[in-house]
């Protein structure tokens, strides 16, 4: 899944793909990103960093709408719309993408659940505690492994009691997101842990700032930890992820994959 942000204040690439007036940026970027491997190209038009400021429906499908439909249906890649806000995701799912990525999923929208439903569209749950304007601000848990595999649990329960499909329905950790530190390295350590059933698991690290806390790297450096932990992850049994460096990713994944296989058949 690669990341295409037509935000202007995005941690890593804010304002990099996003011009109000011309979207070629943010297309040659998708097609690029396609070129290098990604089968999904995640499109989010509203910054989720700690601490950004929410921008309104309006905005935001302002922002995503002309690059969904100028890429749906001329590409073999999915088109995920990373969004919070119900009337941007009935939007674009009706304009061709095919996935709900909600980062809100923790907030219990049950509307959400009904576009997919209605739609088919993929949903991706991911946990979030707070929101991005309050989530860094002290997050606590008693056991954080056990309560995003008991939130996945009820979730996958609402979601199908809701018309969803279980085969539509994917979860993410949210690493970063109401997570400190020692919480992220903890889902990391035990991902397997956390699934709920056996639904696929999607894992967003890339560039992420826990790493540059660990390690004392800047956004630009993070890319080696980066692998390292979708590396693990894919050990883990993770079957999705989600990057701003497609091309390494994949390289990193096909060689693990290479070996893994390997293995097993000397075995």
């Amino acid at each position: 899944m690669g990341i295409l942000n037509v935000t202007p204040d995005s941690f890593y690439d804010g304002g990099c793909h996003y011009d109000p007036s011309d979207p070629c940026a943010a297309l040659d970027r998708a097609r690029q990103l396609i070129s290098e491997g990604a089968e999904i190209i995640d499109i989010g038009g509203e910054s989720t960093r700690p601490g950004a400021a929410p921008v309104s429906a309006r905005d935001e499908l302002a922002r995503v709408l002309p690059i969904i439909e100028r890429l749906a249906g001329k590409t073999t890649a999915l088109l995920s719309i990373d969004t919070q806000k119900t009337e941007v995701a009935r939007e674009v799912i009706a304009a061709g993408a095919h996935i709900i990525n909600n980062i809100a999923a923790a907030a219990y929208d049950p509307r959400m659940w009904e576009i997919a439903a209605s739609s088919g569209a993929g949903y991706v749950a991911m946990h979030m505690q707070g929101d991005p304007q309050t989530m860094q601000k002290r997050p606590r848990y008693e056991n954080v492994v056990r309560e995003i595999h008991d939130f996945f649990t009820k979730q996958f329960e609402q979601l199908t009691a809701s018309g969803v499909s279980r085969e539509q329905i994917v979860f993410d950790v949210g690493i970063g997101f109401g997570k400190t530190l020692e919480h992220n390295l903890q889902l990391l350590a035990r991902l397997d842990e956390a699934r709920a059933g056996d639904r696929p698991m999607l894992l967003g690290v890339s560039r992420k700032s826990f790493m540059g806390r660990l390690l004392k790297l800047e956004a630009d450096q993070r890319l080696a930890p980066a692998l390292t932990c979708s590396i693990w992850a894919a050990s883990c049994g993770v079957e999705l992820f989600r990057t701003h460096d497609v091309a390494e990713t994949v390289a990193a994944l096909r060689m693990f994959e290479a070996i893994q296989n390997e293995r097993n058949d000397t075995h």
